[in-house]
């Protein structure tokens, strides 16, 4: 088995930095790197054999392996550059109308939120917030604050299956169950769960799945995936209408057409979900269910650390963590500038000790907490650096 140290130079991170956010944007192991710059040589030796002849058996290679690790139908299965074109292409293809409701919980990712808002808007349908509480005790609290929302108006319910704020494994089939009682349907945003939880796409009971393959799959960033079940892929579009919308349906469906070809664009960072997949599974003996397994209690292992070290009770159970989880942290300023404003905590923690941890306001300002992630490269010590700097910058 491989050292700490061997592990973390399989990545081209920066030696100098304790790299604590995986859950941002990822981190893409060399040999990954590597091979998407073998596919970039490929495809600017010769681009028009590349996308006229090599392309779709490269992309339906490459779908076939990502639906394999996800336990989803390939056909119901496109790439596109991240979630946040996945939410789009689901929720601008639906025709909501004046008096419908979208259910979205508060911990919902900002720019999901502002796509189901765009939508609610045009159609003069209704976003009914769920407040889901936090600190939390039980998986339960979440279900029934959904569901007491839920009413014969819900036409879809927005979804988190790892929420990027807080941190929380949502139990995403049990609100699908009840979701689908009342006639709704379910689109997830699962951003951050391939690669950090078992997924079985085809059983969950949701309409839409959306995730990134460039977080805990480590792939290259513009790699991430739209899952839509069976009966309703003929109604979903993509964000980009290209020459899909009218070719031949003969050799492949229409949601393959359209989904596969959205205009002239780098398609190395899909097509190397496979290298990633492999890559990975190959650095521990165990493979991915060894990954997520170390990358969890990895995480359990760290929050209890910080927990005692900022004298504050677990906000969650164990049961709701993956490989990602949230701490508060004593208030901060009054408001945030603008969305891209790094809290001046955060700021010291990269300055004064080169540590790289997300530090963000929640619910609301002067309130925040500290977001830490877990990955292969990561390990302990750094947890406890991150803990002596913060008691030394409070």
């Amino acid at each position: 088995m491989e050292s700490d140290a061997e592990l973390r130079s399989r990545w081209a991170l920066d030696p100098d930095v304790i790299f604590l956010n995986h859950g941002s944007f990822g981190a893409c192991p060399r040999e990954v790197l590597d091979a998407q710059s073998d596919l970039r040589a490929r495809l600017e030796r010769q681009p028009v054999d590349f996308f006229v002849r090599q392309y779709y058996p490269a992309l339906d290679t490459a779908r076939l392996a990502l639906a394999d690790f996800l336990g989803a139908d390939p056909e119901g299965l496109a790439f596109v550059n991240n979630a946040t074109t996945g939410v789009n292409a689901v929720l601008r293809s639906l025709a909501f109308r004046s008096g419908d409701e979208l259910l979205v919980t508060d911990h919902a990712y900002n720019a999901c939120r502002n796509v189901l808002d765009f939508v609610a808007e045009r159609a003069e349908a209704t976003v009914i917030p769920v407040s889901i509480p936090f600190p939390i005790t039980s998986e339960d609290q979440v279900v029934d604050v959904v569901s007491e929302r839920l009413t014969d108006r819900t036409r879809l319910v927005l979804l988190d299956h790892v929420t990027s704020a807080t941190g929380l494994l949502l139990p995403v089939a049990r609100i699908a169950a009840a979701a689908h009682a009342c006639g709704a349907e379910v689109l997830v945003d699962g951003a951050h769960a391939p690669g950090m939880i078992p997924l079985g796409l085809d059983e969950l009971g949701v309409s839409y799945y959306t995730g990134n393959a460039h977080k805990w799959l480590c792939a290259p960033k513009g790699a991430a995936f739209l899952w839509v079940r069976q009966d309703r892929r003929e109604d979903v579009r993509p964000a980009v209408i290209s020459h899909g919308a009218n070719m031949p349906t003969d050799d492949r469906p229409r949601f393959r057409h359209e989904f596969d070809w959205m205009g002239t664009q780098d398609p190395t960072p899909a097509l190397c979900v496979p290298h990633a997949l492999r890559i990975m599974e190959n650095m521990v003996p165990g493979g991915w269910p060894e990954i997520m397994q170390r990358n969890r209690e990895l995480t359990l292992r760290a929050r209890r650390l910080l927990a005692e070290s900022l004298s504050v009770p677990l906000p969650a159970p164990d049961s709701m963590i993956g490989s990602l989880a949230t701490l508060p942290l004593p208030d901060g300023e009054p408001a945030s500038p603008s969305p891209l404003y790094e809290d001046p905590l955060q700021e010291r923690l990269w300055h004064d000790h080169r540590i790289e941890v997300p530090i963000g306001p929640w619910p609301a300002p002067p309130r925040r907490v500290i977001r830490i992630s877990s990955q292969l490269y990561n390990h302990i010590e750094e947890y406890q650096q991150l803990a002596d700097a913060l008691r030394s910058s409070l």
